[in-house]
C-alpha cells in the first residue's frame, strides 16, 4: 500500500514539472513574437521615414515618358517641369457644348509650378505604407518599371478662372413658359415653352479636363451637364386668359383725317400687356400728338365749341379705351370729362385727354397682367381687354342724366376788332358765332352681376357739362344820314326755360348712346 501511495505522489510531481515547462515554453514563445514585431515595426518605422528630398527613385522610374532612374526629387522636379513647361504650346483644352466650342491653347494661361505634390507622391511609391506591400512593389518596378503620369494642368496658372467663365456661358436659369401676345394674328395668344435650367457639373467637368491632360497634352472635352425642362401646361395657359371685355364707338361720319387720329391713337396700345400693379398714361403712351408724328387736323372741342386742331378725336380713342377698361373692371386713376356731351357715349363716361392738362390714367389692380387689343375698319374702333377669369362676374354701365342746366341766352358782343367786318359792319347788324347751349348734370354707374344675377351698384362720376351761352357779334359802325338796315336773320336767343318735356327727350338722348 505504501508503495502505491508512493507512485501516485511522483505521478503528480511529474504532471506539476510538465505544466511548468510547458508554461514557460508558451512565454518564451511570446517574448520572442514581441521582439519580433518590435523589430518589425521599427524596420517598418525606418522604411516609412526613408523618404527625404535626397532619397532617389528606383531604377525603371519614369514621370510622363522622362527617366527619372536613381535622381532626387529635386533632380526629378526639374527635369520634368522643364519638358513640362517647354511642351507648354502644345497643350490643348477643348470644351463643347452642343453646337458651341472653346480652345484654350497652353500659352493662354499664366505659367505654374504645382507639381511637387505628384513628384512627392511617384517617390513614394514602394517606400511608404505597407512594408510587405512595398517590397513588391520596389521589385516590380525595378524589374518592369512604371511610367507614372502628372497632368499637365499643373504647368497651367489661372485654369479655373477661364473654365468658371466658359461655365458662365453655358448655364443659364429656367425661363418658364408664358403666353405670348399676337394682337394681330389670327390666334393672339399662343405659348413659349419657355427654356430648361442648364446646370454644369463642376467636378466632373474638372475631372474630364484632369483625365485628358493626365494621358495628353490635349483634353477634349463635352462640357457635363444637368438640364431640367419647365413643367407647363399649353391648354392651361391659354385658358388663363380670358376677354374681359369689348367696347367700340362709331366714328363712321367723321373725316378722313379724323378717322386717322382716332386709329393711330388706338394703335399705340395694341398689343400692351400691363402688368399686375402697372399704371398707364394715356399722354405718355400715345406721345405728341403732332403731324411729325402722323397726326392731322381735325375738330376738337375747345372752349365750348368745334374749332380745327392737330390731333382732333383722339379723345374719342381714348373714351373707347376707358369703358372697355371699365367693363374689365380696372382702376381708373384719373378721368375727364368734355365741356360739351360726347356724341359717341352717354353722359359721365366720356374721357377727355390733352397734351397740356388732361390725361386718362389706369392700373392693372388684378392679380395678372391685361392684355390690350385694338381693331379699327371705317365704321367703328373696338378696344378689347383679356386677362384673368372673371370668376361669373360682368359689368354693365348706366348713364344718369341728374337735370339740364339752362343756358342764359345769347350775349351781344361789338366787333370792335373788325373780326367779323365781311360780315357786319354797323351797329344793328348782326353774325352768330356760336349758339346757346344746355349743360347737365349727371352720373355714372356701374352695375355687378355674378352669374346673371344683379350684385351691386357703383357710383363712379358726377360731371357737369356747363351750359354755353351763345355769342351774337354786331357791327361797330353808325348809320349814315338816310341809311337803313335790312331786317336782319339773326334771332336772339332768351335764357332758356326747362321744361319735363325737354328733360326727357335729354335723358333718353344722352343716357342711351
Amino acid at each position: 500500500m505504501k508503495k502505491d501511495a508512493i507512485k501516485k505522489d511522483d505521478k503528480k510531481v511529474e504532471k506539476k514539472d510538465a505544466k511548468k515547462e510547458k508554461k514557460s515554453g508558451f512565454l518564451w514563445f511570446i517574448s520572442v513574437s514581441a521582439v519580433a514585431v518590435g523589430c518589425l515595426f521599427v524596420c517598418q518605422f525606418f522604411f516609412v521615414n526613408s523618404l527625404t528630398t535626397n532619397s532617389r527613385f528606383y531604377d525603371n522610374t519614369k514621370i510622363n515618358g522622362i527617366d527619372v532612374s536613381n535622381m532626387t526629387m529635386a533632380e526629378a522636379e526639374n527635369v520634368v517641369l522643364t519638358d513640362m513647361l517647354t511642351s507648354r504650346s502644345d497643350i490643348e483644352i477643348n470644351l463643347s457644348y452642343g453646337d458651341k466650342e472653346w480652345k484654350l491653347k497652353g500659352t493662354d494661361f499664366e505659367v505654374a509650378n504645382k507639381i511637387e505634390p505628384y513628384i512627392k507622391k511617384v517617390a513614394a511609391y514602394g517606400k511608404t505604407g505597407n512594408y510587405f506591400q512595398n517590397l513588391s512593389k520596389a521589385k516590380d518596378i525595378k524589374k518592369n518599371g512604371k511610367d507614372f503620369q502628372i497632368s499637365y494642368k499643373c504647368v497651367l496658372a489661372d485654369v479655373d478662372e477661364k473654365i468658371e467663365g466658359i461655365i458662365d456661358e453655358v448655364e443659364r436659369s429656367q425661363e418658364v413658359a408664358k403666353l405670348v401676345f399676337s394682337p394681330n394674328e389670327e390666334k393672339i395668344f399662343h405659348v413659349d415653352e419657355g427654356k430648361s435650367s442648364v446646370t454644369v457639373l463642376r467636378d466632373e467637368l474638372y475631372k474630364r479636363i484632369d483625365e485628358g491632360l493626365l494621358n495628353g497634352k490635349v483634353a477634349n472635352v463635352e462640357i457635363p451637364i444637368i438640364e431640367i425642362s419647365p413643367e407647363f401646361s399649353e391648354e392651361e395657359l391659354l385658358n388663363s386668359v380670358v376677354k374681359r371685355s369689348e367696347f367700340s364707338t362709331s366714328y363712321a361720319t367723321s373725316s378722313n383725317d379724323r378717322k386717322n387720329n382716332v386709329k393711330k391713337a388706338l394703335e399705340s396700345f395694341n398689343g400692351l400687356v400691363v402688368e399686375s400693379g402697372q399704371t398707364v398714361s394715356f399722354n405718355e403712351t400715345t406721345g405728341d400728338r403732332t403731324e411729325v408724328n402722323g397726326y392731322k387736323n381735325a375738330h376738337i372741342i375747345y372752349g365750348g365749341v368745334y374749332v380745327d386742331g392737330v390731333g382732333g378725336g383722339v379723345c374719342q380713342a381714348s373714351t373707347t379705351l376707358y369703358n372697355a377698361l371699365l367693363l374689365a373692371g380696372l382702376q381708373i386713376d384719373e378721368v375727364y370729362h368734355h365741356s360739351l356731351p360726347a356724341s359717341y357715349v352717354p353722359l359721365s363716361f366720356d374721357a377727355m385727354v390733352s397734351g397740356n392738362y388732361c390725361d386718362l390714367v389706369f392700373t392693372n389692380n388684378l392679380e395678372k397682367p391685361i392684355y390690350i387689343r385694338t381693331l379699327a375698319d371705317d365704321e367703328k374702333v373696338t378696344v378689347e381687354i383679356y386677362g384673368q377669369n372673371m370668376d361669373g362676374m360682368s359689368i354693365e354701365r348706366r348713364a344718369e342724366l341728374v337735370k339740364i342746366l339752362p343756358h342764359n341766352g345769347d350775349k351781344i358782343l361789338p366787333d370792335t376788332k373788325g373780326e367779323y367786318s365781311n360780315k357786319i359792319l354797323y351797329k344793328g347788324e348782326f353774325y352768330r358765332v356760336k349758339w346757346p347751349k344746355e349743360g347737365y348734370e349727371s352720373k355714372g354707374y356701374l352695375r355687378y352681376y355674378k352669374d346673371g344675377e344683379f350684385v351691386d351698384e357703383k357710383e363712379i362720376r358726377h360731371d357737369f357739362y356747363q351750359p354755353q351761352d351763345g355769342i351774337v357779334m354786331e357791327g361797330v359802325e353808325d348809320l349814315g344820314v338816310g341809311m337803313t338796315l335790312p331786317a336782319s336773320d339773326v334771332s336772339i336767343c332768351n335764357p332758356q326755360k326747362v321744361t319735363k318735356k325737354a328733360e326727357e327727350s335729354a335723358r333718353a338722348r344722352l343716357t342711351k348712346v
